[in-house]
């Protein structure tokens, strides 16, 4: 047990939070024990071990980029945006995230909120942000009258990268075209990106976060439609650094002066 404790504290200490395979398998079981082989006697041919098949792993490159950019483009709806992604290969992301997750809430509401990429109990529900940072922004909607069901939810990369460690720029690349194509087809009156990530991706600035807070900023879709876009800090920073909460209260007051001027114009 002593072996095993520490065994399971080296795989989360490694990022390992979550199974891959479906049925559990007891790597204590498959060592074989040491015989001694009698004096004389030619050695036993080893027992064949049966080899799992390699699971295709999609090399991240241009041309998976140009890929996911015509696939992106030849969606006419979010439903075939959602039958695109889930049948693309071009993300090594996918072979180790449970299942793609796609956007939340309703698409037809005046908001879209834009954060990075998934984070376990997302990669197990199928939804974004349903963990504590859900949680956190289901009350930070709600605090200036929003829900799921007035505003829509999505993340640049839809599937979980292992251990939750940042996406390569490569892996952020390929994602790039489908959160802009699903930013054209939601068609939002005003963005809310979610942390310097989503931010860096949806703005295409290099400015960090606590320089890009609180600033209107504008997002132009390839057919040239400028969207109003607020940048804040992500839920997940909030928990870690509850004092500026008070910093994301000013920018979605913010938010909430823009919808009201929208509404009345």
């Amino acid at each position: 047990m002593a072996d095993l404790r520490e065994l399971l504290c080296f795989y989360r200490d490694a990022g390992v939070d979550a199974a891959l395979c479906d049925e559990p398998v007891n790597r204590f079981a498959e060592a074989r024990p040491e015989t001694v082989q009698p004096a004389g006697e030619a050695p036993a041919a080893a027992p064949a071990i049966p080899r799992q098949e390699a699971q295709p792993v999609a090399v991240p490159d241009e041309g998976q980029v140009a890929l996911a950019r015509e696939l992106a483009a030849s969606a006419e709806s979010l439903e075939s945006l959602r039958a695109l992604m889930q049948a693309f290969d071009g993300c090594n992301l996918k072979q180790t995230a449970s299942q793609l997750v796609f956007g939340d809430g309703n698409p037809e509401g005046p908001v879209m909120l834009i954060g990075e990429a998934p984070g376990r109990e997302e990669d197990l529900e199928g939804k974004p942000f349903v963990g504590r940072s859900g949680r956190l922004l289901d009350r930070i909607l709600a605090a200036i009258g929003l829900d799921r069901q007035s505003a829509y939810i999505a993340n640049v990369i839809p599937w979980r990268p292992p251990g939750n460690r940042t996406p390569t720029p490569h892996e952020t690349e390929i994602c790039r075209p489908f959160i802009e194509r699903q930013i054209e087809l939601v068609a939002p009156r005003v963005i809310v990106t979610l942390g310097g990530p989503a931010a860096k991706v949806v703005l295409q600035t290099t400015e960090g976060i606590m320089r890009l807070r609180g600033k209107w900023m504008t997002h132009t879709t390839r057919s040239g439609v400028a969207i109003a876009a607020m940048p804040t800090l992500h839920p997940a920073y909030l928990l870690r650094n509850p004092a500026h909460k008070r910093l994301v209260w000013r920018d979605m007051l913010e938010v909430r002066a823009r919808l009201e001027a929208l509404a009345d114009g």
